[in-house]
């Protein structure tokens, strides 16, 4: 077996917003890399790709041609890698939780057979517990960014109308199950396929929400409600409905937690925009970070113990070829 292989860029070598631009454009061919045995991590804020030496030969040069990006060799140094990645260590908001989702939904189209399958779960698995053992959580996350917004558009007792929440994937369906609606007269899910999502999400939350289409909603103007987009899946059909939409609706506060912000601030005029990049966003990472980054030094050398004692596991590396002038005898 070749040495495993892994090349990444993320956040932190470049702009968040470029890496969202960059990650969107690559997370495509993921199903085509994973049956090259390839493993393709792409959040908004990392384009990652691990596997079989052979296999990964030509990905910089095809993945990465607009950046510089890192190499990592070998099966320990990988899991450790990715299990720190798990564990939030490698997040915009340290500590989050979403990210060990992602990492195990981007595993499920390898052949569990591949060694990079079994490494990445296992890293998985280190990272989460590593975080649950050291207390890495972060002290909100989207849901309370959201929450703690929702707070201050509406003071001094005032109460608000609906909650419209635009799109139905795993942050906006994890949202409603938190109760970010709670303080809402009602709460409503805007999709293009009301009828297939019922169901599933009827099995999901007990929370009451209503589904509508994008048309359907800014029949009249409701300066008492708030949007939260949360869905990058919009092209511009979709786009120009959800835009005339709003603009009917006139909320009191648009918060887009998109990587790539769907709607453009020109657009909107007098509505409050909140993007990902905004400084009111920017605000709640700063003080969860600078609230739990000292206790990342202790969660990697927990991550880095844990990987240790799992070595036994691992596929060993190729054994050093000899090379010599003399003929073989």
């Amino acid at each position: 077996m070749t040495e495993l292989l892994g090349l990444y860029v993320d956040h932190q070598m470049t702009s968040p917003f470029a890496m969202a631009q960059h990650s969107a454009k690559i997370k495509p061919i993921a199903n085509d890399l994973a049956r090259c045995g390839v493993l393709l991590v792409t959040t908004c804020l990392r384009v990652e790709a691990y596997g079989d030496e052979r296999a990964l030969r030509n990905t910089d040069s095809a993945m990465f041609s607009d950046f510089s990006c890192e190499r990592i060799e070998g099966a320990a140094a990988i899991a450790q890698r990715l299990a720190e990645i798990a564990a939030g260590a490698h997040s915009q908001i340290l500590g989050e939780n979403y990210i060990g989702d992602q990492l195990a939904k981007a595993t499920e189209c390898l052949d569990p057979n591949l060694p990079i399958f079994q490494i990445a779960r296992l890293a998985i698995d280190v990272g989460r517990a590593a975080r649950e053992r050291q207390g890495f959580i972060a002290s909100f996350n989207y849901d309370q960014i959201v929450r703690d917004i929702i707070a201050d558009r509406f003071q001094d007792g005032e109460l608000p109308d609906c909650l419209y929440m635009i799109g139905a994937g795993m942050l906006g369906r994890e949202l409603v199950r938190s109760g970010v609606g709670e303080r809402f007269r009602s709460t409503v899910i805007v999709t293009r396929n009301p009828k297939n999502l019922r169901k599933r999400l009827r099995a999901m939350t007990d929370k009451e929400f209503a589904l509508v289409r994008p048309a359907e909603i800014g029949r009249v103007p409701e300066p008492r409600s708030i949007v939260v987009i949360a869905t990058a899946d919009v092209n511009e059909e979709y786009l120009a409905i959800l835009e005339n939409a709003l603009l009917r609706l006139e909320p009191r506060t648009i918060l887009d937690l998109s990587s790539i912000p769907v709607l453009s601030n020109t657009a909107f005029g007098k509505i409050k925009y909140v993007t990902m990049y905004d400084e009111e966003f920017l605000r709640f990472i700063d003080k969860n970070n600078e609230h739990i980054s000292p206790k990342l030094p202790t969660l990697c050398s927990d991550i880095e113990a844990t990987i240790r004692n799992c070595k036994s596991i691992f596929p060993r590396r190729r054994p050093a070829v000899p090379h010599t002038n003399s003929p073989t005898e």
